[in-house]
């Protein structure tokens, strides 16, 4: 799949402008601030329907206005225009969605719309995957599995809305509003959907452990799941800790995976930086091939600053990869834009 066109219109620092992409390499360069981040995540939040950056979504609407908009045109058999709508809640006073998404102009569900345009990025604030808490690793695991199975994107989402429901049910339990029998609708969805993202999750990680013994740069480390299973019996386990906290305590909400070397070093605490970046550069190598297996297509590259984190190595190990497919690569170093030959480089002032 290719990214055209790209169109932002009142998006972050951008009021209106309009890219155009090479099917290969493609170099945005600019000073700090210039909005070279910015453009990657729009790109982003087209393929995944999600931003990688925004805490809350108003802050992806520039400053002042009431409505940003997204929009890029694919290069496939049916010349897809793609687009995510952002607001801040209202527009001209009339209460709307926070984010909307379109395909060739028509309003899609988010689990109908991603898929068409898959996107893996690689950022500097990616190395604090291994030592930041596990909410960072379940979402890493959960993004590349949401672009390439419809199934695991559906049970997640009811699993996740299950899962609000069950812990608010908890409170009024405790306060003696509802008995326990109330839980049983909502512990057999999770059960369900739980079995559906552990599986999934498992899937994922042997696959990149898979590709890792094949590597010369990444044939020591492994990938390790720690899943934390949910079924009756677990439940039944922690009936009364859950009543006591107020919320489930057993699911794959609450999974997480280490990265461990050859002799069972746990690099998220015991490795050093550089370890901890080749760690992560693997994950997303891995995330790569992944997708690209699973779809029989090569995902967009977005490719943020990261050379300023690489020894030669691993930079090298990166061009590689880069070959062959479309990449969005920024840099405020003109010097490594001679390290991208052929390619088209956007300026950003």
């Amino acid at each position: 799949m290719i990214l055209d066109q790209l169109e932002l219109v009142d998006f972050r620092n951008y009021t209106s402008r309009s890219f155009d992409f090479s099917t290969g390499v493609n170099v945005v360069w600019g000073k700090n601030a210039s909005g070279k981040t910015n453009l990657l995540e729009a790109v982003y939040l087209l393929g995944t329907g999600n931003s990688f950056k925004a805490k809350i979504i108003d802050e992806m609407v520039r400053f002042g206005q009431e409505l940003g908009r997204v929009r890029g045109k694919l290069s496939d058999e049916d010349n897809r225009d793609l687009e995510v709508m952002v607001t801040k809640g209202t527009v001209v006073g009339v209460k709307t969605l926070k984010r909307k998404y379109l395909i060739d102009g028509t309003s899609k569900r988010k689990r109908d719309y991603v898929g068409y345009l898959p996107v893996v990025v690689f950022r500097p604030e990616d190395m604090d995957m291994l030592t930041g808490g596990p909410d960072l690793r379940r979402t890493f695991m959960d993004e590349v599995l949401c672009q390439v199975n419809e199934s695991f994107s559906r049970s997640l989402s009811v699993y996740v809305q299950a899962l609000r429901r069950r812990n608010r049910l908890l409170d009024a339990i405790r306060e003696g509003v509802v008995n326990r029998y109330s839980l049983t609708f909502w512990d057999g969805l999770l059960i369900k959907h739980g079995n559906v993202i552990s599986a999934e999750r498992e899937n994922l990680i042997d696959h990149i452990n898979s590709l890792w013994k094949r590597s010369e740069l990444f044939n020591d480390l492994k990938l390790v799941h720690e899943k934390n299973a949910i079924s009756e019996t677990r439940l039944l386990q922690y009936k009364d800790e859950e009543l006591a906290a107020g919320y489930t305590l057993v699911g794959p909400h609450k999974d997480d995976f280490r990265v461990l070397t050859g002799d069972e070093r746990d690099l998220g605490i015991y490795g050093s930086r550089g370890e901890q970046r080749m760690a992560v550069l693997a994950l997303k190598l891995g995330e790569i091939y992944f997708c690209e297996e699973k779809l029989n297509d090569k995902p967009l590259l977005l490719l943020d600053d990261i050379f300023s984190e690489l020894d030669d190595v691993h930079k090298k190990e990166v061009l590689r990869v880069m070959r062959g497919r479309q990449v969005i690569v920024t840099t405020a170093n003109k010097g490594d834009v001679s390290l991208l030959k052929d390619a088209k480089v956007i300026e950003l002032r």
